[in-house]
């Protein structure tokens, strides 16, 4: 596609797209490529990316970034998974936790051993056989080499996107403010050659990265790359967004609450929470979404409530001739699963395992795109499963979340689950085993069989193999400090 070697990257758009591409190619490229961003002042970023998952802190170990200094940084608090509230049915609450439940042998995981143990008269949940599930639950953390954590961060995106501005720019990434005003292509190649900002300043460079967000002025309004739809199965289209102080000691979890249209969530940082309603406005007005959010916050608005429009679905190439759309200029998955910061991860570390320091090729292109591809659908299929599978009545919204059509893949998971009891992961499944199961079976969904391996163990076996797993558990969690304590010790925010 282009013999150029790649000298000079752009990243247009700032936020924490941009700054999180700024910070891995400033510290990883090396000081053979020149890294410059530029953002507008007066263009705001959506901001409300404040939720994280593990794979989070592998990012900040390839960069040398110390936990404790980002975490005081960004006011961040340690989250264990996310309650989800009213989703199965009214009233009904269970955990996603990021722990592995119980243990597994060859033939099958865990839950086939607990699906066992009910119908010999075991009455212990699924989520007592997990650590990082219960801790959730009792408030508690802490870092322990001897019994390790599985965790990720709520941290305020706004100041993490500023620090790592900060430690981009000492590593040379040079930052230039302005607003893109035109977008200039070469006319044999149809590869971008330049951006020309309203001030009238041209920037060349060889390869340009698109963190413009929902416009995705580079890739869509420049490339005219197409967008694949999937409101179809995510319907909704509408978020407000507003933070208020915290009236109480944060939580480590995200809280997702459903309500008739959509569902709320609440992030909890060190001194204030960040508070927001998804919604489909096919059932709920921005007026109506905007009193039902502010009548079930706690604590001092911030800020003023703001109406965010998404429509869910994908860029149809995420690398699309000389330019990469990295973050929601790629396309929107809706925040449940708190995979947006991931996904801008996951697309970074791929572009830089497949940089083009010797210029575009085809096959790398096609890689990159099918790597995404495939990530993007599992994520998709995750996020769907937890609307098909509700068995709410009291909305119009939830029937027909309970009646739409799914993607064939997630169709195919659910029935192998529902009639065989076995989950196996795709090529670009982020969430493991143990993600589906605590889903599935936290809205009710049981399968009607299970692996035979579980019937070798005799009574007497199987319940000294599963009280001492809920015994180790419980005496670990015992021993944990509070959430809050341990955050005042360790990463405490000015």
């Amino acid at each position: 596609m282009s013999d150029t070697a790649i000298k000079h990257v752009v990243i247009t758009g700032g936020g924490t797209a941009g700054w999180m591409t700024a910070a891995a190619f400033s510290k990883l490229l090396g000081n053979n490529i020149k890294v410059t961003l530029v953002e507008s002042d007066e263009i705001g970023t959506v901001g409300v990316g404040e939720a994280t998952i593990p794979p989070i802190k592998n990012f900040h170990k390839l960069l040398g970034i110390n936990e404790q200094e980002v975490m005081k940084a960004t006011h961040a608090t340690f989250k264990l998974g996310i309650s989800f509230e009213n989703w199965g049915q009214v009233d009904d609450e269970y955990i996603h936790s990021f722990g592995v439940t119980g243990k597994e042998c060859w033939a099958g995981e865990f839950h086939h051993f607990w699906l066992d143990g009910k119908m010999r008269g075991h009455k212990d949940e699924f989520g007592e056989y997990c650590y990082e599930l219960q801790a959730a639950k009792q408030n508690k953390f802490a870092l322990s080499k001897d019994m390790p954590i599985n965790y990720a961060y709520h941290l305020d995106a706004t100041l993490y996107a500023q620090y790592l501005r900060k430690f981009s720019e000492k590593l040379g990434t040079e930052r230039v403010e302005g607003k893109i005003s035109q977008v200039d292509k070469c006319p044999a190649t149809g590869n971008i050659s330049a951006i020309t900002l309203a001030s009238g300043k041209t920037i060349s460079a060889d390869l340009f990265i698109d963190c413009t967000g929902f416009r995705g002025l580079l890739i869509e309004q420049a490339l005219h790359t197409g967008y694949d739809d999937w409101s179809h199965w995510l319907p909704c289209d509408s978020a407000i967004a507003v933070q208020t102080k915290s009236v109480s000691k944060p939580k480590p979890y995200t809280r997702s609450i459903a309500h008739k249209a959509g569902w709320q969530w609440q992030i909890p940082l060190q001194h204030r929470v960040g508070n927001g309603l998804v919604f489909c406005s096919k059932y709920l007005s921005d007026d109506d979404a905007r009193t039902l959010l502010l009548d079930n916050i706690d604590g001092e608005t911030i800020t003023e409530p703001r109406v965010i429009k998404f429509k869910t679905g994908r860029r149809r190439k995420g690398w699309h001739k000389n330019c990469v759309a990295i973050g929601l200029s790629s396309g929107f998955i809706e925040p449940l699963e708190s995979t947006s910061i991931h996904l801008i991860m996951t697309a970074i570390v791929r572009l830089l395992r497949l940089f083009p320091y010797n210029g575009v090729t085809e096959s790398g292109v096609k890689e990159y795109n099918s790597k995404l591809d495939s990530e993007l659908n599992a994520v998709r299929d995750f996020i769907v499963l937890h609307y098909k599978v509700n068995q709410r009545q009291d909305s119009e919204f939830w029937q027909h979340c309970q009646q739409m059509e799914i993607p064939e893949s997630l169709a195919h998971k659910i029935a192998l689950f529902k009639e065989t009891g076995r989950v196996f992961l795709d090529d670009g499944d982020i969430f493991r085993v143990d993600s589906w199961t605590q889903v599935m079976f936290g809205q009710g969904l049981i399968p009607t069989q299970y692996h035979q391996i579980a019937n070798v163990m005799s009574d007497d076996e199987l319940h000294k193999f599963l009280a001492s797993m809920k015994l180790a558990i419980t005496q670990a969690v015992e021993k944990l400090p509070e959430h809050d304590d341990f955050i005042k010790h360790y990463c405490p925010s000015n």
